[in-house]
């Protein structure tokens, strides 16, 4: 399940110096908001409103306080996604079409996807766990909002944004394919925490389930080449 997470901090300085010049400059080409939690969310315009911000996405809106965010950055600051991996045989899963267009969307093997919704909900679209984690993906209600999820039950919404969270995820742990399943499962300030993979069998289990269900695809394109990573 993907737990609440907290603070990934940027150097004040540069944080600050970003964020107070951009407020400063008009909201009129796309820009990426970082927010105090490590997410990065890609956004085409912005505007201050009080002590709140509104964030403008391409799949809608989301409204956060203005002390959440970290920094707005320049698109060009950020690398482009790597190309999708080549089309392969539809995947013999539920949900496999909204699987598929998640999967060219954010440039992920539909097979990580399906194999992490398959560990996080046992592919139950209606899935609610005991920490409020929802939906396919398990969701937590603050990350859903901040990646513009209107519907955290609605397939193809929740595949979207778990897909998309994941794609962050390998981007900020240079495509480690290991560190990006455990900030999923324990949130990212733990990895920071314990720089690596945080020392909790929930964790560990975790990883190991989604990496043999990769695994279990011979055809996978995925990373999945972790061995026992319990200690």
């Amino acid at each position: 399940m993907l737990l609440a997470r907290r603070a990934l901090l940027l150097p004040a300085a540069a944080s600050v110096a970003i964020f107070v010049g951009l407020l400063a400059a008009p909201a009129a080409r796309a820009d990426y908001a970082v927010l105090r939690n490590g997410q990065r969310l890609h956004v085409t315009s912005y505007e201050k409103l009080g002590d709140m911000m509104r964030l403008d996405l391409p799949g809608g809106s989301v409204t956060i306080p203005a002390a959440d965010l970290a920094a707005l950055e320049p698109e060009e600051v950020f690398p482009p996604n790597p190309p999708s991996p080549p089309p392969g045989p539809k995947l013999d899963v539920p949900y496999a079409d909204e699987i598929s267009d998640a999967a060219k969307e954010f440039a992920l093997d539909p097979k990580l996807i399906a194999s992490v919704i398959s560990v996080e909900s046992n592919f139950n679209r209606k899935a609610v766990s005991p920490k409020l984690s929802l939906g396919l993906m398990q969701l937590q209600p603050t990350t859903a909002a901040e990646l513009a999820v209107a519907n955290v039950f609605d397939p193809r919404q929740n595949i979207a944004g778990g897909a998309r969270y994941l794609r962050q995820l390998l981007d900020h742990y240079g495509q480690n394919l290991v560190l990006a399943l455990a900030a999923y499962n324990a949130g990212p300030e733990r990895v920071e925490q314990y720089r690596g993979v945080p020392p909790f069998r929930e964790t560990y289990n975790y990883i190991q389930r989604v990496t043999d269900k990769l695994r279990e695809n011979p055809n996978s394109g995925s990373a999945a080449t972790s061995t026992s990573l319990l200690p």
